[in-house]
């Protein structure tokens, strides 16, 4: 038996968290401690599943967030091994990096909310309400955070800008794992809840002001929780 798969036979102390949550603390807390070094091979998915009393789909939800920090890089045939002791500088989601989303998004989202409040039909209202009401409702995290890509979608279709909308949609696979990295990390899907709920009223309102600044201020949240994950501040983002 190896170091790691003595560690994955330990179960651990575990706080009343969401379960996906709870792996990616221990997860990370293994990691940054030393006790899973640099180079180490995870234990396999079976045996985080039977440390945890959880299925594999949770670790591997974990295991994705885990990479999105910069401590893990899984080999096709080999494994998911320990790469940094540290969460990276800039995020990992897949074809996009935290930091690139941050500087792109605003500049697309906040002009297609507003767009979408002077625009919106009564059946993309009733849309864009029922998928907020979903979120609200929703206890599994991976649906919760493919509605909340869905959202985002939504609003830049209202826009009637095939360029927005065309624009979220090569991003939406990111928007998803940063979004789900973010609620295991920061735990702020109960914060994009109200954030989302404050955009669609500005749509609902019709004022292009009120709906921009509201997609303003969710953004902003998200790039300060995404500042709080990598421990510092970029003193030359500008929103």
């Amino acid at each position: 038996m190896n170091l790691s798969d003595s560690w994955a036979a330990r179960r651990p102390v575990t706080a009343r968290v969401s379960a996906a949550e709870a792996v990616l603390a221990d997860l990370r807390e293994a990691i940054t401690s030393g006790e899973l070094s640099v180079g180490e091979r995870l234990p396999s998915e079976a045996s985080l599943a039977a440390r945890h009393g959880v299925s594999r789909s949770v670790i591997r939800e974990a295991l994705r967030s885990c990479h999105a920090l910069g401590l893990t890089e899984t080999k096709s045939g080999l494994g998911t091994f320990v790469v940094s002791d540290s969460i990276a500088r800039d995020l990992d989601f897949g074809n996009y990096a935290a930091n690139e989303l941050v500087e792109a998004r605003p500049h697309v989202e906040i002009p297609a909310a507003g767009w979408a409040a002077q625009r919106h039909t009564e059946e993309d209202l009733a849309a864009l309400r029922g998928l907020v009401d979903q979120m609200r409702e929703e206890d599994d995290p991976l649906v919760w955070v493919s509605l909340d890509a869905q959202f985002h979608a939504c609003i830049a279709r209202t826009s009637r800008n095939r360029v927005f909308e065309s624009v979220i949609v090569d991003i939406r696979e990111a928007l998803t794992r940063q979004s789900e990295t973010l609620n295991l990390v920061t735990g702020r899907q109960q914060k994009s809840n109200d954030e989302h709920d404050r955009i669609v009223d500005g749509i609902a309102s019709r004022s292009y002001d009120k709906a921009a600044q509201a997609m303003a201020e969710h953004l902003d949240a998200v790039r300060v929780a995404l500042e709080s994950v990598v421990g510092e501040a970029d003193p030359d983002h500008r929103q």
